[in-house]
């Protein structure tokens, strides 16, 4: 029992000590937003503010700050519901149906996870520019989508492989279609999957910043990871500034994620319980 105690006493030090290290990069990121550029500069970098500021957030917000959020928030928000609808269609398929190609189709896509994407950038950047996508928020959607999905297809398709077949042939005998079989049945049991690849793409995407600098040029279509670039000088830069960006940068997803964590919490653990 005394064993178990210091076991159980020495794992809650190890937690606290990995969080505070977690948390340092943090930290540091917040007090740096809240410190002079003067400051910084001249006193010891890992100090806290002396006398704290929020001139930073100030300069940053009545920048086009609002306009680079927007831009991810809808580049991120169609890529990530687009990669879960195709990547869950094409894994029910590969997962459950069985025909001669399956193996076929199913290695030759998940082989693209081998590409690098910096191969991509010259073939995609001619074609948007000749569908007149070039500059546009839409000329990233394709390129997030397509990139994302041998990942995403899959995480769902081992996941799918594993759900039992006589839930499906359970359904068939009552009469059930087959989009009702993928949308009433593999769907809700995929829901931890589903979550997993959700966060994983839109965690990504949101720091995206090649595509973005390659098929963006205009300053009212960047996202966010371009818009760093609002605080960049020739010879030198506002890191405060950049600070308080990155900062306000990670609150929508800080946010997104406090207000969603029951769910995930819930779809991780039915993942846990599943078989």
């Amino acid at each position: 029992m005394g064993f178990a105690k210091e076991i159980k006493k020495w794992y809650f030090i190890f937690l606290a000590i990995w969080t505070l290290v977690a948390d340092v990069p943090f930290l540091f990121m917040f007090f740096t937003s809240i410190k002079t550029q003067s400051e910084l500069l001249e006193g010891n970098t890992w100090q806290i503010p002396k006398q704290p500021t929020v001139g930073n957030y100030s300069t940053v917000i009545h920048g086009s700050f609002f306009n680079y959020l927007k831009n991810s928030v809808i580049a991120v928000s169609i890529s990530v519901i687009l990669i879960l609808i195709i990547s869950s269609m094409a894994a029910y398929v590969f997962a459950r149906m069985k025909f001669s190609l399956n193996n076929i189709l199913y290695s030759l896509i998940i082989a693209g996870m081998a590409i690098p994407i910096h191969v991509t950038l010259i073939p995609i950047y001619v074609l948007t520019n000749k569908i007149k996508l070039y500059d546009t928020i839409f000329a990233l959607i394709g390129p997030y989508v397509a990139l994302s999905l041998p990942m995403s297809i899959f995480i769902l398709t081992e996941f799918m492989r594993e759900i039992p077949f006589e839930l499906e042939e359970a359904a068939k005998i009552d009469g059930c279609s087959m989009f009702r079989l993928y949308s009433d049945i593999l769907l809700p049991l995929s829901r931890p999957a589903l979550i997993t690849v959700g966060i994983y793409n839109g965690t990504y995407l949101w720091n995206e910043f090649v595509f973005a600098l390659v098929l963006t040029s205009s300053p009212d279509k960047r996202t966010l990871p371009l818009g760093i670039w609002d605080f960049q000088a020739r010879y030198g830069s506002d890191i405060p500034a950049i600070m308080a960006f990155l900062t306000l940068s990670l609150l929508p997803m800080l946010i997104a994620y406090i207000l969603g964590q029951d769910k995930i919490i819930k779809g991780m653990m039915a993942g846990a319980v599943k078989g």
